[in-house]
C-alpha cells in the first residue's frame, strides 16, 4: 500500500488536534569520583598491576599499541594506573593521542581535577597540545552541566598553551552552549569570537540561527540569515531547514512553507531531514491531509520515506481520532522493510486507549512483543491509566505486575494510576497498602499521589490522617500547592472544625502558597455555616485586597445565611451588591432568596420575584419554585400551588422529586379535594416516583373515612408494583386488606415502602 492509496480511504475533513514532536529519551547526569579516590586507588592497585600491564603490551610498545589497550580498559581508573605504567618505561614517550583517549575518559565521570594534571603533564613533557585536547574539556563541562566553566576553556588555551581558537573551535563550543540551552552564554561566545576577529563560516550562522529560534526570536533569525551574503556565504539546507522548524515551533506552519519556497527558489533540494521537518509541522496543526500529500508528493520526486516520517504521520493520524488509518500505515511501512519501534507502538496504543478501544490497545501491545518491540514504562502506563479510568482496577494491577516481572519497574505514574483507580472504585485501604509500598520500593510519592489520598480520606471524614499526610510531604520535601490546602480547608469545614481549617489557611501564607478564590470561598462558607458571619465578611474583604474578585459562590453562601437567619433585608443587600460589583446573580442565588422571603412568610413577595427572574429570560429549577409551592399550601392557597406546579413543568426543568413530595403532601394535607390528591398520587408514579408513607398514610384515612376502600386497594396495588414489593409482601398486604384490617395493612406496607426508598426523600424508579 502507498501513500497514495492511504489517501483515497482517508476520511476529509479532519479535525486539527495539535501533535507534540516525538518524545526524547531523558539524559540522567551520573555523579564522578574525586581526584583523591583515583589517587587511592593508584597507590593500593598499582604493584598488583605492573606484571598485568607488561603482559598487555609487548617491549618496545608504540603510542598506538597503548592507545589500543587503554580503549580496552573497562574505567578511567584502570586506564591511569595503565598509562602511569606505560609513562616509566624506558624510550616512551605518549603522545597526543593518549593524552586525549585519557582525558576523553576522565571526562566522562567529571575527573576535572585529574584532566587539568593530565594536561599540565603534556605541557612538562613538550607532547604537541591540539585544539582537539581542549574540546574534550568543553564536551566533559556541558554533559556536567558546567557551562560556566566552558567559557574559560579558550582563555586557559590561549594564555597557557598559546593556541587561538579559530571558527571550527567556535562553532563546536556555541553548538554545545545552544544544545544546553544557554542562550546568554552563546551570546558572550559570540562576542568573544567577533571581538578576537574570527571570521564566522555557514555554520556558525546556523547554529546561532538555531540559538535565535530556541529564544522563540524569530524574525531575528530571519534577519540573520539575510545577513549571510555580507559575508560571502551562501545559506545551505540547513539553515532553510533551522527556520522552519522554529517557525513551526512557533505554530507558523506557512511561515515554514514560504522558507521553504525561498529555499527552492535558492536552488536548494529539500533533504530528508527537511521533508521530516515539514510533516512534523503538518501534522503539528492537525492537517494531516496535507501531511499525506506532502509525502507522497517528495516519494514522486526521489524521497524515501524514514522511521521518523512514519512515526510522525502514525502519531498524528491518532491524534486526530484515526487510529484505522494509522495501523494501515503501519502496514505500509512493514511493507518497506521498517520495522515499527516503540514510538510507533505507544502512538497505537495511545490512540486506541482515548477511544476506549482497550482490548485492540492490548492485542497492539501483544503484536509488538511477537515482534521483539520491548514496551517501556510509557507503554504500560498508558494502557494502566486507561484500565483505571474503565474501573478495570484489577486488570490494571494484573498488567503492573506483568511490567515488574518484565523488569521494567513503576514509576510514579504508573503508581499514581493505580492509586486513583483504587480511591475511584472505594477500595481505599488497597490503595494505602499501595502507596506505602510504593516508598518501600524507592519510588517518591508527587503531589499528585498525596493530593489524591488526601481527597480521599477528606471526602471519608477522616481528615486527621489526611493531616499526617500532610505532614509527610513537608517532611519528605514534596511540594504542596494550593489543591492540597483547599482539599483540607473543605474537609475541615465540613466536619465544623473551623479553627483548624484557619490554621491551615494561615499556614498557607508561611508556606509562600497564593490562596485562590476557591480557598476564600470554601472558608467563608464554612464560617457562615458556623454562624460567623461577620468573620466570612471581614474574610470577603481580605479576599478583595489580595486582588481576587468575589463570585457567585462568595456572594452565596453569605446568602444562604441570612436568609436561613431571616434577615431578608441583608439578603436583599447582598444580591444589589453582587449587581453592583459586576457579579451576576444565578438561578441558584434567587432561588435561596425566594427561599428565604418564603420563610419569613412574604409568599407573595417571593411570587413577584419568580415572575421578574422569568422575565430576565432565566431559565427557572425547581430549586426556585419548590419553595413558594410549598408556603401556597401552607397558606391553603392550593390553587395557585397547583397552578405554579403545572406552569412549571410547562415552562422551566422539570419537577424534581421534593416538588412531588410537596404537592402530594399539600394535596393530602386538606389542601383540597381528595380526588385531586388521588389523581395526582396516580400522575407521580407514572412519573417513576414513590409516594412519602406519611403522606400516603393520610390520603388511606380519608378514602377510608368516605368508603372508598375500593380506591384504596387499587392505589396500594400501584404502589406496591412500581416498588417492586416481592409476591410474599403484596399477598400479605392484600390479605390484610381483603379481611378489611387497613391498619394493618398500611403499617406493614409503611414499614416495606420506607425500606424501598432512601428516608426522607422521594426517589426515582
Amino acid at each position: 500500500m502507498s501513500f497514495s492509496s492511504c489517501l483515497k480511504c482517508y476520511p476529509w475533513p479532519l479535525p486539527q488536534p495539535l501533535l507534540p514532536l516525538s518524545p526524547r529519551p531523558n539524559i540522567t547526569t551520573i555523579s564522578f569520583a574525586s581526584t583523591q579516590h583515583h589517587d587511592q586507588q593508584l597507590t593500593t592497585q598499582s604493584s598488583r598491576s605492573l606484571s598485568a600491564f607488561s603482559q598487555q603490551l609487548p617491549p618496545n610498545f608504540t603510542s598506538s599499541q597503548l592507545l589500543d589497550s587503554l580503549r580496552r580498559q573497562r574505567d578511567e581508573s584502570s586506564a591511569l594506573r595503565l598509562f602511569s605504567w606505560a609513562s616509566k618505561q624506558p624510550n616512551f614517550t605518549p603522545n597526543s593521542s593518549v593524552y586525549e583517549e585519557l582525558l576523553a575518559k576522565l571526562g566522562k565521570v567529571g575527573s576535572f581535577d585529574s584532566m587539568r594534571g593530565l594536561l599540565d603533564d603534556m605541557k612538562v613533557s613538550g607532547c604537541q597540545v591540539s585544539r582537539g585536547i581542549f574540546l574534550v574539556f568543553i564536551e566533559s563541562y556541558a554533559k556536567f552541566e558546567m557551562y560556566d566553566e566552558i567559557l574559560g576553556v579558550t582563555q586557559l588555551m590561549k594564555e597557557e598553551f598559546g593556541l587561538e581558537p579559530d571558527t571550527h573551535f567556535y562553532n563546536f563550543l556555541l553548538n554545545i552552549l545552544v544544545d544546553g540551552n544557554k542562550l546568554k552564554l552563546v551570546e558572550t561566545a559570540h562576542a568573544d569570537m567577533v571581538s578576537r576577529g574570527i571570521r564566522p563560516d555557514v555554520s556558525t550562522f546556523n547554529i546561532l540561527i538555531k540559538a535565535l529560534c530556541n529564544a522563540h526570536q524569530i524574525r531575528p533569525a530571519i534577519l540573520m540569515m539575510e545577513e549571510m551574503p555580507n559575508y560571502g556565504l551562501v545559506p545551505d539546507e540547513k539553515t532553510f531547514t533551522t527556520l522552519m522548524q522554529g517557525l513551526i515551533e512557533e505554530g507558523n506552519l506557512d511561515g515554514a512553507l514560504r522558507i521553504r519556497e525561498q529555499m527552492m527558489e535558492n536552488g536548494l533540494q529539500a533533504t530528508d531531514v527537511t521533508v521530516n521537518v515539514l510533516v512534523n509541522g503538518f501534522c503539528k496543526m492537525g492537517r494531516i491531509e496535507d501531511a499525506l500529500n506532502f509525502v507522497q508528493e517528495m516519494v514522486n520526486q526521489g524521497f524515501y520515506p524514514d522511521q521518523f516520517t512514519y512515526n510522525t504521520i502514525v502519531n498524528g493520524l491518532c491524534k486526530a481520532g484515526h487510529v484505522k488509518h494509522a495501523l494501515e500505515v503501519m502496514d505500509v511501512m512493514l511493507q518497506e522493510g521498517l520495522d515499527p519501534d516503540i514510538y510507533t507502538y505507544n502512538s497505537l496504543i495511545s490512540g486506541l486507549c482515548k477511544m476506549g478501544e482497550v482490548e485492540e490497545a492490548v492485542d497492539i501491545l501483544n503484536q509488538m512483543i511477537l515482534r521483539d518491540c520491548s514496551p517501556n514504562t510509557v507503554t504500560y502506563n498508558t494502557l494502566i491509566s486507561t484500565l483505571c479510568k474503565e474501573n478495570q482496577v484489577e486488570e490494571a494491577t494484573e498488567l503492573a505486575r506483568v511490567l515488574t516481572s518484565k523488569g521494567i519497574l513503576p514509576d510514579v505514574c504508573t503508581f499514581n494510576s493505580l492509586i486513583q483507580g483504587l480511591c475511584l472504585t472505594s477500595n481505599f485501604d488497597i490503595a494505602m497498602e499501595l502507596f506505602e509500598e510504593m516508598k518501600h520500593k524507592g519510588c517518591h510519592p508527587d503531589e499528585f499521589t498525596y493530593n489524591m489520598l488526601i481527597d480521599s480520606l477528606c471526602s471519608r471524614g477522616k481528615v486527621g490522617e489526611a493531616l499526617r499526610l500532610l505532614k509527610e510531604m513537608e517532611s519528605s520535601g514534596c511540594a504542596r500547592n494550593v489543591v492540597t490546602y483547599n482539599t483540607l480547608i473543605d474537609g475541615l469545614c465540613k466536619l465544623k472544625r473551623i479553627e483548624e481549617a484557619e490554621e491551615i489557611f494561615d499556614e498557607m501564607e508561611l508556606h509562600g502558597i497564593s490562596r485562590n478564590s476557591v480557598t476564600y470561598n470554601t472558608l467563608i462558607d464554612g464560617l457562615c455555616k458556623s454562624r460567623r458571619v461577620e468573620d466570612a465578611a471581614q474574610l470577603m474583604d481580605q479576599m478583595i485586597m489580595e486582588g481576587l474578585k468575589p463570585d457567585k459562590f462568595t456572594y452565596n453562601s453569605l446568602l444562604t445565611y441570612f436568609c436561613r437567619a431571616g434577615d431578608i433585608k441583608k439578603a436583599a443587600d447582598i444580591v444589589q451588591n453582587m449587581t453592583t460589583n459586576g457579579c451576576e446573580p444565578d438561578i441558584v442565588t434567587y432561588g435561596t432568596l425566594i427561599g428565604g422571603l418564603c420563610k419569613a412568610g412574604r409568599v407573595d413577595v417571593a411570587s413577584r420575584l419568580l415572575r421578574s427572574i422569568q422575565m430576565k429570560g432565566i431559565v427557572l429549577t425547581p430549586h426556585a419554585y419548590n419553595p413558594v409551592i410549598q408556603a401556597l399550601f401552607r397558606k391553603r392557597r392550593t390553587s395557585e400551588a397547583m397552578r405554579l406546579f403545572r406552569e412549571m413543568a410547562e415552562k422551566s426543568d422539570p419537577p424534581d422529586a421534593l416538588t412531588y413530595k410537596l404537592v402530594f403532601r399539600g394535596l393530602c394535607n386538606g389542601g383540597g379535594p381528595i380526588g385531586e390528591a388521588v389523581d395526582f398520587l396516580i400522575e407521580m408514579l407514572e412519573k417513576g416516583f414513590l409516594p412519602e408513607f406519611s403522606s400516603f398514610y393520610m390520603l388511606a384515612e380519608g378514602l377510608v373515612s368516605l368508603s372508598k376502600e375500593d380506591t384504596l386497594v387499587e392505589l396500594v396495588d400501584m404502589v406496591m408494583d412500581k416498588a417492586k414489593f416481592s409476591d410474599s409482601e403484596s399477598s400479605m398486604i392484600r390479605g390484610f386488606l381483603k379481611i378489611r384490617k387497613f391498619h394493618d395493612a398500611l403499617a406493614t406496607f409503611g414499614d416495606i415502602l420506607d425500606r424501598r426508598k432512601p428516608r426522607k426523600t422521594y426517589w426515582s424508579r
